[in-house]
């Protein structure tokens, strides 16, 4: 078990440095409590911390699936959340997650796949002690904030990508590269999506619910939290409805580009057509036709060609179509 730090803290200032691999000291005032953070643990790694604070089995089973879908669950007096930690790799979104237990006195978080250490968090938090001492539920909400704000940065990423691939499809016609590569960003919003639903549901669950866990001065903080999800909700929905028009955008264009290809083909051949014609006609072994016999007939001929061809090409070239 990697243990990233885990302290008792009284009235917002750190009180002491807890050691997991001894006994857990007990909490006795009521202001008191306990912040572990913990980093991929294996199964036997939580049973000291799940013996101290009376963690619920099933709970505990759910931590340690790195892959378990956002939700929030009331066990007993305590809390257990897990939410989905996004990292972007190239085009590709790799999904770690984060459980948390949160009971009045005390928070536990547990990592799987997150680069994004908490330790920001408890740094900012332990130099502001006049909010760190409101208690685990403002640290449940600033852990919450953290891991939304990485959503935010993410969404940021993808969208100049998008704005990118979008100027690309106006002004050129999109490679099969670059056309596998919008459908692949899409696929990845799609999957984004899937994992903000359950999230924003998680974050409603503490507006909507009464839960013994929350005081009532958090509320208007998770409020602003929810916010920020569907806001964020919102620019993914966005994003996937711009990369469908820059497709349908790429596709009208090469549609266009092809159509002026061939009105220009049509009016070559069809100038190109009159000079076949009438020397067809007049390559026919026919021995009684007329002008064969007369001396400016070839003259008159082909005058008539430059002039019917000219005739056409001035005509085609004021539609458009040259």
């Amino acid at each position: 078990m990697t243990t990233v730090a885990a302290r008792l803290y009284h009235d917002g200032k750190v009180a002491q440095e807890i050691d997991l691999t001894k006994p857990i000291p007990h909490i006795t005032q009521p202001k008191d409590f306990i912040w572990i953070g913990l980093h991929e643990p294996d199964d036997g790694a939580l049973k000291r911390v799940q013996d101290h604070f009376g963690l619920h089995p099933l709970a505990v089973e759910d931590a340690l699936d790195p892959k378990h879908l956002p939700k929030v669950e009331v066990y007993g007096d305590h809390l257990f959340l897990v939410i989905r930690t996004p990292k972007l790799e190239g085009d590709r979104i790799i999904y770690g997650n984060t459980a948390i237990f949160m009971g009045r006195q005390f928070i536990i978080t547990v990592r799987h796949g997150s680069e994004r250490s908490h330790s920001p968090i408890r740094d900012q938090l332990e130099a502001t002690p006049w909010l760190l001492k409101q208690g685990a539920d403002y640290v449940l909400h600033a852990i919450l904030d953290f891991i939304v704000d990485g959503y935010g940065d993410l969404v940021d990423i993808m969208e100049e990508k998008v704005l990118v691939m979008e100027e690309r499809a106006i002004d050129n016609f999109l490679s099969s590269a670059e056309t596998s590569r919008i459908f692949m960003l899409r696929r990845e919003l799609f999957r984004l999506q899937r994992i903000l639903g359950p999230t924003e549901d998680l974050t409603s669950r503490f507006i909507n619910l009464e839960l013994p866990q929350i005081d009532a001065n958090i509320y208007p903080y998770m409020r602003d939290l929810l916010d920020h999800v569907r806001r964020i909700v919102y620019r993914v929905e966005g994003l996937r409805d711009t990369l469908t028009s820059v497709i349908e955008t790429s596709g009208l264009l090469e549609q266009q580009r092809q159509g002026a290809i061939t009105r220009q083909l049509a009016a070559w051949a069809a100038i190109l057509a009159v000079p076949t014609a009438i020397a067809g006609i007049y390559g026919m072994n026919f021995e009684y036709m007329p002008e064969l016999e007369w001396a400016y007939g070839y003259f008159l001929i082909v005058g008539v060609m430059v002039t019917i061809c000219v005739t056409l090409f001035i005509r085609f070239k004021r539609a458009g179509w040259l």
